[in-house]
């Protein structure tokens, strides 16, 4: 049966790959699919990773009924196999809907790609809709790392290295950049409650006999 399927995770853990390795193992076997993707790093209309790789992708507006572009290409007589979805947190509830639309009405998989939580913790409204109607969300097993060597489950949002907690939900950037510009590092749970990157942690680095305190 076709799925909705929701592969989460935190920035900087491999999803955009995953999604062109999915891309590449279908079209491989004669399938075609159709990827979307909103606000990616390489600009618009694209769907790239970290590792160099990069496709075109359909850039999703915030007026695009992706169900309807869905159709609209099968009633041309284009060939959609299954759906690809990268960036899917900056996607609009309705547009998740119309995602669910496309498994439920013209039996296509489609695979949704994308961080659950903000720079503050907070759900994005792409990611909790795919979390309410997924049919199975799965956890990328391929962990980052906080600087400190834990797992990193939170996205933290940087300003010459230091962690901000204000501002828009959806400002673009990436965990490489210059530490003047506005910037992504993942972090442990811990060092993003008390705010600690990697650059304050090295500023200050505590000797290893003192105990912290807070």
């Amino acid at each position: 049966m076709p799925e909705l399927v929701f592969f989460s995770g935190t920035m900087d853990c491999g999803k955009s790959t995953l999604a062109l390795q999915i891309e590449h193992n279908r079209s491989a076997r004669g399938l075609q699919g159709m990827i979307f993707t909103r606000d990616d790093r390489a600009g618009a209309g694209k769907l790239s990773s970290r590792l160099g790789l990069v496709t075109d992708a359909v850039e999703v507006a915030d007026d695009l009924d992706v169900y309807a572009y869905v159709v609209d290409r099968l009633s041309q007589g284009g060939k959609v196999d299954y759906v690809i979805a990268d960036e899917a947190q900056f996607l609009a509830p309705g547009q998740i809907d119309q995602l669910a639309r496309v498994v439920d009405d013209l039996d296509l998989d489609v695979f949704a790609f994308g961080i659950t939580t903000d720079f503050r913790s907070k759900l994005f409204p792409g990611s909790q809709r795919l979390v309410e109607l997924a049919d199975r969300v799965e956890v990328l097993q391929v962990e980052a790392l906080c600087w400190c060597g834990a797992r990193a489950t939170h996205n933290a949002r940087t300003i010459n290295g230091e962690m901000v907690v204000e501002g828009a939900q959806v400002v673009v950037g990436d965990v490489n950049h210059a530490e003047d510009e506005i910037g992504y590092e993942v972090l442990c749970r811990r060092h993003h409650r008390k705010r600690t990157t990697s650059a304050t942690a090295h500023a200050g680095t505590l000797s290893p006999d003192v105990l912290p305190v807070a």
